[in-house]
């Protein structure tokens, strides 16, 4: 049997199976994109997606923060604005052409990052793992306060300096949680540790790019060379 591709039938059933689908793949988007059979919402089993009306269930929503902990993979709005889990193993390439081989500072330091994504971005590295409402409190992002946290949060992310480590839900008087999961941001190395440190900046840029692109060819047979540069391009 060959490796598992996306463009097989598989269904995916639980958080375990999920974890599986991500060590395999490398690249698991959350939601259907451009790019057909390319996403969890594909090929989710029965019953796994939408809410169970007698018990406010929603399996895949409730899967996230659990499956980031347990498979310790990243996860952010990485692709055309939309969530991705993306396995350690291919985490450390991807970042490294998405970041171009420059950390923050220097990105930075060279006028190619603006001062309010720095702001926002120091204030992260500061205090993570920190919840999306206490970061917000923390640099005034209010009404009447600071704007453009979405705006300098989505580059962030695009770029890969900050991912989702987990979501956590609110806790209510007697103990029970409820609504929906409130995202905790982190940095990659801070979250996925030295093994990161020592692999995103091993290679050039260019080299990142010719793994990652050989690797998307063989997860997504037929992808042609523009649908390959819309996965992996900011």
């Amino acid at each position: 049997m060959g490796k598992l591709t996306f463009a097989d039938d598989f269904r995916i059933g639980s958080e375990d199976e999920l974890i599986g689908i991500i060590d395999e793949l490398g690249f698991v988007p959350f939601f259907e994109n451009t790019v057909r059979g390319f996403s969890l919402e594909e090929h989710i089993a029965r019953g796994c997606w939408y809410h169970d009306g007698d018990n406010g269930f929603w399996p895949a929503w409730e899967w996230k923060g659990p499956v980031i902990q347990k498979a310790h993979c990243a996860y952010g709005k990485f692709i055309g604005g939309k969530a991705v889990y993306i396995s350690p193993e291919w985490f450390p390439d991807f970042a490294n052409y998405r970041r171009d081989g420059y950390d923050f500072d220097a990105r930075y330091d060279d006028g190619l990052a603006s001062r309010a994504d720095k702001e926002l971005y120091d204030l992260l590295e500061a205090n993570v793992p920190i919840m999306s409402k206490q970061l917000k409190a923390l640099g005034n992002y209010r009404k009447g306060g600071k704007k453009g946290f979405d705006s300098s949060m989505m580059r962030l992310q695009k770029q890969c300096y900050v991912i989702v480590s987990d979501f956590r839900y609110s806790v209510d008087k007697f103990g029970k949680e409820y609504g929906w999961g409130i995202a905790e941001y982190s940095t990659p190395e801070f979250f996925l540790g030295e093994d990161f440190e020592k692999k995103v900046y091993e290679r050039s840029p260019e080299e990142s790019y010719e793994r990652l692109k050989d690797h998307f060819r063989r997860i997504l047979p037929g992808i042609d060379e523009a649908g390959i540069r819309s996965c992996l391009s900011v």
